[in-house]
């Protein structure tokens, strides 16, 4: 499996870079988020949001574990870090085969629930400003995905 690397020098590049691949985002796109806490996850994903057109202020939704917001279409963002210990299914398939865009953070922790196909993305602090993105594309479509990304 082929991995894209990309470096971040701030939070305004993340978020533009994170436009740009919302830009070609599609009902039924899943994306995992990995990363320590302050990693830049949720400002990541507040550029997604942005890229599809979502006005709303978006936050991280840790103690809700889903947030919905609409957009060109719509953005499903999860936090399933408090389900670490949670062993039955939740219902996550109906997001991940419906008509939003999903983002998962700490998505290894439901491992057994996730798709077959998915865009990983690992990112790693640096230092203060400075991110390195690593994405694993899992699947044709994601593989386009990329290719377009970083074409």
């Amino acid at each position: 499996m082929k991995e894209y690397e990309w470096l971040s020098n701030g939070p305004e590049e993340t978020s533009s870079f994170a436009q740009r691949l919302a830009d070609s985002l599609e009902a039924s796109d899943v994306i995992l988020l990995e990363g320590d806490l302050g990693a830049g996850k949720t400002t990541f994903t507040k550029g997604v949001a942005l890229g599809l057109g979502i006005r709303r202020n978006v936050s991280s939704p840790t103690f809700t574990i889903i947030k919905e917001y609409q957009g060109r279409i719509p953005l499903y963002h999860m936090d399933v870090y408090r389900l670490q210990n949670a062993s039955e299914d939740l219902g996550f398939d109906e997001y991940f085969e419906g008509d939003g865009v999903t983002i998962i953070e700490w998505a290894h922790l439901i491992e057994d629930q996730l798709p077959e196909e998915y865009l990983a993305i690992s990112i790693f602090r640096i230092d203060d400003t400075q991110r390195k993105f690593v994405l694993k594309p899992v699947g044709h479509r994601y593989e386009i995905l990329c290719e377009e990304i970083f074409s």
